[in-house]
């Protein structure tokens, strides 16, 4: 019995030792992207957490704790991580979506500009508006962001100037770029335009924003919303499907 607790034991240490240098390590991965967020810092408290929960399996220090906070401690952790499993689901939904045909407006979500154009991330998104664009000639699309301490241009901007240069008409893209985030951004673009109950409007973002994006559209209006998602790379995707938990929690607070 006791052989079988000792291989639990280390079993266990095992687990949250790599769970702390695997996240310590990704920590300075998403930091070197240079994306201008500070979500870098969720995976070094992660390696926090699981480096105290090492040391207090290690050190048998749980014993010393009392039962009724030992039980408290266990009971955030749960609703933590059911929250997070909920939210995770809620992304998945819209993760591989590809909007309707025939949409009036898409509007295509912010991201950083770098000084020689699209970040990865927004030139995923602004790829995806093109090849829609492209099989939906009628359709309008409305690039949205504004410029940020790290940009050398508005991201609507810059949004324009990369759809333009890749053959999209001038008279097709109508720019926002007074936004600072994800609501802004969608508010602001529905301000821009006429839209009505009976129409179609696409949010175009990355996978992993999809289900957010088309959720706070549909505050801002009756139209059809539906989402089209954009690549991600896949090194990245756990950190930023971390980061949009927290970003649905304030969203629905």
């Amino acid at each position: 019995m006791e052989k079988k607790r000792q291989q639990r034991l280390c079993i266990t240490l095992l687990v949250y030792a790599l769970l702390a240098i695997l996240s310590l390590l990704y920590s300075v991965a998403v930091y070197m992207v240079g994306s201008g967020t500070f979500s870098f810092t969720i995976w070094i408290f992660a390696a926090i957490f699981f480096g105290f929960l090492y040391i207090m399996e290690k050190k048998s220090l749980w014993l010393k704790v009392p039962k009724a906070v030992r039980y408290v401690f266990r009971i955030i952790v749960a609703i933590g991580f059911a929250v997070f499993v909920i939210c995770q689901g809620c992304i998945l939904t819209q993760f591989f979506s590809n909007g309707e045909p025939g949409a009036d407006y898409i509007i295509v979500l912010g991201a950083q500009m770098k000084d020689w154009g699209p970040s990865v991330v927004y030139k995923a998104r602004l790829d995806s508006a093109i090849e829609y664009l492209n099989d939906n000639p009628d359709t309008k699309v409305i690039v949205t962001g504004g410029q940020g301490a790290n940009e050398s241009v508005s991201e609507g901007e810059g949004g324009k100037k990369y759809l333009f240069e890749q053959g999209i008409a001038e008279d097709r893209i109508i720019v926002e770029s007074a936004s600072l985030d994800t609501d802004q951004n969608i508010s602001n673009a529905l301000n821009l335009v006429e839209v009505t109950e009976d129409m179609k409007v696409g949010i175009v973002t990355n996978n992993f924003h999809v289900f957010r994006g088309v959720m706070i559209a549909k505050r801002y209006t009756d139209a059809d919303v539906t989402g089209i998602a954009a690549f991600t790379e896949y090194q990245y995707l756990p950190n930023n499907m971390v980061r949009e938990t927290f970003g649905i929690l304030k969203d629905v607070m």
